[in-house]
């Protein structure tokens, strides 16, 4: 029998819920392969620890970029592995699997996800919108005639949606999110401190001192960074504060606010009550950045709520899905190989 299978292929990070088990799998959206031969080195946390310290003849980096595929054949095979490690595959059985997408997505990049799913192994694929899966994992009553919005900040992707009545009625989705904020503090620090650093290091500053409004700066608190001089070419060290990174993510910031904003503007009357009554819901691993939800209420003048566990809202989501026969029907549409 076919296991039935969750997948949200996200530009950072892939989670891969079973039928009947849960959430099975949660690792980087990371590959190393030989250059050579296009072989796989090491996928997931293996691969990732490899990022920015590999030999010449390997290359680690992620296949997908901005919520979308960037090199089918690799994440192909990225894919397949995770669902050997996972046991999805048999070689009388291959599975089902229900994929998220981000909400606008062209139909040639639609086709893509399915076609990578095949080449992955699977025997049938479903597509379902990352902004719907994500409130249906936070627990939102998206099936009502109340108006409900999320705010999904991933990876590569910014998802804002107001939906009602099991659908989206209003959407915005920009390619900014976790890795544009990570590619700003790159760029802070080689323009204010003379410092070269790589994205593994910015992230670790966005996590642990990264703010998103002045009320989360974390008074008398610093990192010390190492990384390359800009100008002596050597290894150097800078300070970097919660305030630094706050004006390095400025821009960032300002797009995403600017995208709720324009969901807010697009949203019908009769909704907009319900979304000042019941306030935002804010997921995605980006939510966990200290202050965003501060930001977004300052902005708009809204509640903000942060889900319970933003990181694998939309695996939760698409889980909730395959486990209701009656979502599974009204929700998806199946194409076969």
């Amino acid at each position: 029998m076919s296991k039935i299978l969750g997948v949200d292929l996200g530009t950072a990070n892939t989670f891969i819920y079973m039928k009947g088990k849960g959430i099975i799998l949660r690792t980087p959206s990371v590959v190393a392969i030989d250059k050579d031969t296009r072989d796989v080195v090491a996928v997931g946390r293996a691969a990732r620890r490899m990022l920015g310290k590999t030999p010449e003849g390997i290359l680690a980096y992620r296949p997908l970029k901005n919520g979308v595929i960037a090199d089918f054949d690799v994440t192909a095979k990225m894919l397949r592995t995770f669902f050997e490690m996972t046991d999805a595959i048999s070689f009388f059985s291959r599975p089902v699997v229900i994929v998220c997408i981000p909400y606008g997505v062209t139909e040639v990049e639609k086709r893509a996800v399915e076609d990578v799913i095949f080449e992955a192994g699977a025997r049938s694929v479903a597509l379902i919108e990352e902004p719907l899966a994500a409130a249906i994992g936070t627990g939102l009553k998206v099936g009502g005639p109340r108006g409900s919005m999320i705010v999904d900040i991933g990876g590569g992707t910014t998802e804002v949606a107001v939906m009602s009545l099991g659908g989206i009625v209003a959407s915005h989705s920009v390619r900014t999110a976790g890795d544009a904020l990570d590619d700003a503090i790159v760029n802070y620090m080689r323009s204010e401190k003379d410092i070269i650093i790589g994205d593994i290091t910015a992230e670790h500053l966005k996590t642990r001192i990264g703010s998103a409004h002045p009320s989360a700066d974390k008074k008398d608190r610093y990192e010390e960074v190492f990384g390359r001089g800009l100008r002596s070419g050597r290894a150097a060290s800078a300070l970097i504060t919660s305030a630094d990174t706050r004006e390095a993510m400025h821009d960032e910031l300002e797009e995403i606010v600017r995208a709720i904003k324009t969901t807010l503007e697009d949203t019908p009357p009769e909704l907009s009550s319900d979304i000042y009554d019941n306030g935002i819901t804010l997921t995605g691993g980006g939510a966990h950045l200290s202050g965003i939800g501060t930001l977004i209420r300052s902005k708009t003048g809204i509640r903000v709520n942060l889900a319970h566990n933003p990181f694998e809202s939309v695996c939760a989501g698409i889980g909730r899905v395959i486990e209701s026969e009656k979502m599974m029907g009204d929700l998806l549409k199946y194409r076969g190989k």
